[in-house]
């Protein structure tokens, strides 16, 4: 795929269903060598810059283990680590740190700030997290559902809960994969309007459906896949006494996941507020793939840096 290489990886709104399938078809085989003992030094003396000025579990470690195990090098840069922001305008600091490294991955705020940093950079960018998507969590959940039901074209998927980053990354991967997605949210917690309408741009292409609804009842019913997140992200915790009152029906809880499918699986992207979002008896159940879906992270953020570095 030396055809990618270079790209950067904002949105999977960027990217062809053909090329998003490039990529998860590596995610699977990497994974799966990976498992068998194989090594992959892919990128042996590459270098990427991890900017967070969000703090991450999964991310940086994902992130780090993935260079690593690819051959390459990661350094890990704070907010208290760079000037960005802080008197050097984004501009600079992508014109800087484009002559030292191969790739820049970011986890940070205001999405327009990756937008900038990616058009100044002569190196690839990848968007690790903002508040508007979550790309490389949207493909790690595709190869997770990819795994568990053999296919994506008609797999109904239901995320229930804010209409956040999360929720925007999977209407814009769903929606370009041949997924039929639903996402119940309150109301005022809707996903933002043009991702909706760019995600039934894709959809309509082959007949695919995109829903959104405020029922969690009319979401889940006959769903494959039931999908959370968390009611307050990260900034918002003062809105959390607020979010826990209107997000209260849409509890993933045993009685809501009794509407899906039989065979439905459950996910979550991590951390979970146990007792909040989602009760521990449906996280800790049978049904629950939130661990492989965390450990997806690390093989499909591997094939998004071998592709694009």
């Amino acid at each position: 795929m030396k055809y990618l290489q270079g790209r950067d990886f904002l949105t999977v709104n960027d990217f062809s269903r053909d090329e998003l399938w490039e990529l998860l078809s590596l995610a699977v085989k990497l994974k799966q060598e990976s498992k068998a003992g194989k090594a992959h030094h892919l990128l042996r003396g590459k270098t990427l810059g991890m900017i967070f000025q969000k703090a991450s579990t999964r991310t940086r470690i994902s992130f780090e283990v993935a260079m690593w195990q690819l051959g390459g090098y990661a350094l890990f840069l704070s907010a208290q680590d760079l000037q960005m922001g802080r008197g050097e305008p984004v501009r600079d600091t992508a014109r800087v740190l484009s002559r030292y490294l191969d790739g820049i991955m970011i986890r940070t705020f205001d999405h327009g700030e990756v937008e900038e940093l990616a058009k100044h950079a002569d190196i690839p960018v990848i968007n690790g997290l903002t508040d508007l998507l979550h790309p490389c969590q949207a493909m790690a959940d595709m190869q997770t559902i990819l795994e568990k039901k053999g296919k994506l074209q008609g797999v109904k998927l239901a995320y229930v809960g804010d209409g956040n980053n999360v929720a925007h990354s999977l209407l814009l991967a769903a929606s370009k994969l041949g997924l039929d997605i639903t996402v119940a949210a309150p109301r005022g917690y809707e996903p933002r309007e043009e991702v909706v309408t760019a995600a039934r741009y894709n959809a309509s292409r082959d007949g695919s459906a995109v829903i959104v609804t405020s029922d969690p009842l009319r979401a889940v019913t006959g769903a494959d896949v039931v999908y959370t997140d968390v009611w307050a992200s990260m900034g918002q915790e003062a809105e959390q006494a607020i979010r826990a009152r209107v997000f209260k029906p849409y509890q993933l809880n045993a009685a809501l996941l009794a509407k899906a499918s039989p065979e439905a699986i459950v996910m979550h992207c991590l951390p979970a507020h146990r007792g909040e979002e989602i009760t521990d008896d449906v996280i800790e159940g049978p049904q629950s793939v939130v661990f492989d879906q965390a450990e997806n992270r690390l093989h499909a953020q591997k094939a998004i840096l071998a592709t694009l570095l």
